[in-house]
């Protein structure tokens, strides 16, 4: 048998489109997670506690990363850049799956979490309000998953999310430019 041919005049601009593809799928789903995080908090009641915050930062670091990178992608300059930048993005949420998984075993009582993680603190600006929103508020622990999608707690499915989107960057950091 013959040996598959390759083109070896491929456009460099498809494998940026691929490139640009690939990023904003990875910007997309980490901009629904966090504000799916964010709404769950401030829709929901749902106070994070200090392992649930830990994890947003890797979104707030990632993201805005993956957001220059795309922009220097259409601008069709710096790839050089634009590429190492979504490296980096791809670490960020690499140290978010993690965070997410520590914390999803921290859930499971698979091993200790921090001694100092417990709910979160609602703050208000009058005693009458205070009273009246932890009567609406769900405090969450480290160690008692609030809720639970398919047996997966907020933390591993940010674990799930983190894990893809670090994916997502990677391979429109290191993709082939082949077909």
């Amino acid at each position: 048998m013959d040996a598959p041919e390759y083109k070896t005049d491929l456009d460099p601009r498809m494998a940026d489109g691929k490139r640009l593809f690939y990023a904003g799928i990875a910007f997309l789903v980490g901009l629904a997670a966090i504000a799916g995080a964010w709404a769950f908090q401030l829709i929901g009641g749902y106070v994070p506690c200090k392992l649930c915050l830990e994890q947003r930062v890797p979104y707030y670091v990632g993201l805005p990363l993956i957001a220059i990178a795309i922009l220097l992608m259409i601008r069709d300059t710096q790839m050089a850049l634009a590429r190492t930048l979504m490296l980096l993005a791809g670490l960020a949420f690499l140290i978010g799956l993690g965070l997410g998984v520590y914390h999803a075993g921290v859930e499971w009582h698979y091993w200790l979490g921090p001694a100092d993680c417990g709910g979160g603190v609602a703050t208000t600006g009058n005693a009458g309000d205070l009273l009246a929103q932890i009567g609406h508020t769900k405090v969450v622990s480290c160690t008692d998953a609030a809720w639970r999608l398919f047996g997966l707690s907020f933390a591993g499915w940010n674990a799930v999310v983190s894990a893809l989107v670090a994916l997502l960057a990677f391979t429109a950091a290191l993709g082939s430019a082949r077909r």
